[in-house]
């Protein structure tokens, strides 16, 4: 299965490059590719369970349960996690606080790489 990896970096909300990156992760889910998510800096917020954005916008760490349930693995930098005083139990089911070395072993493995 050709595999895409998603480097993110900024925060879930703010700006749309999350959002973006997750939509893109359900196009290409459909299209049969494996995706890979790699959340460093003030991205792995996104990943927090309970989030409760105003009515009406999209929700990021509803969204990344979806995408986990369709197959996206998520990993969250742990020096970014515990820089921000989160756990593993912070986040949504699924996501995993992983290393750099997690990611580079996806490199290594071949496909795309993307950053937003």
């Amino acid at each position: 299965m050709e595999k895409v990896t998603i480097v993110l970096q900024d925060a879930p909300y703010g700006n749309e490059r999350v959002w973006n990156a997750l939509r893109l992760t359900e196009a290409l889910l459909t299209e049969g590719v494996g995706v890979r998510i790699f959340l460093y800096g003030d991205s792995v917020t996104s990943a927090v369970k309970g989030q409760s954005p105003p009515k009406g916008f999209y929700n990021i760490g509803e969204m990344l349960e979806n995408l986990m349930k369709k197959g996206a693995e998520v990993r969250a930098c742990l020096t970014c996690t515990r820089a921000r005083g989160l756990k593993q139990e912070d986040f949504v089911e699924g996501a995993v606080v992983g290393k750099t070395i997690d990611l580079a072993r996806w490199i290594k493995e071949g496909g795309q790489v993307m950053t937003f």
